[in-house]
């Protein structure tokens, strides 16, 4: 999935703008992250209030292997029906951006030598 693809993708939905990051992308709205693609697949964020949507549509979480451990993180990918399905995707990009505006804010990290 290019940048162009998510553009696209969101368009109808709400406006985003797309940063590369990790080998992969970071799909940002007003209230930040929201989104990522990673190996070609998109997965969408979610808290305790979402996932429970997501899994009833048969996601999976996003997993990778971290200095020997398995990580998951809090995205899961968003369900086939919804790339077909505008409805769907309203409704799972609305419950994504919602699990982003709920995420406590990542204190910025000060430039190297700034004082």
């Amino acid at each position: 999935m290019t940048e162009a693809d998510v553009r696209e993708l969101f368009a109808p939905v709400t406006p985003v703008t797309v940063r590369r990051m990790f080998g992969g992308l970071g799909v940002y709205g007003e209230a930040g992250i929201f989104a990522l693609v990673a190996h070609g697949e998109l997965f969408m964020k979610v808290d305790g209030e979402t996932r429970d949507a997501f899994e009833a549509a048969g996601s999976t979480p996003f997993v990778y292997d971290g200095s020997g451990k398995t990580v998951t993180m809090p995205y899961m990918r968003l369900p086939a029906e919804a790339f077909d399905d505008e409805e769907r995707l309203v409704a799972f990009t609305r419950l994504a951006l919602a699990a982003a505006a709920r995420a406590p804010a990542r204190p910025r990290r000060s430039a190297r030598g700034a004082r």
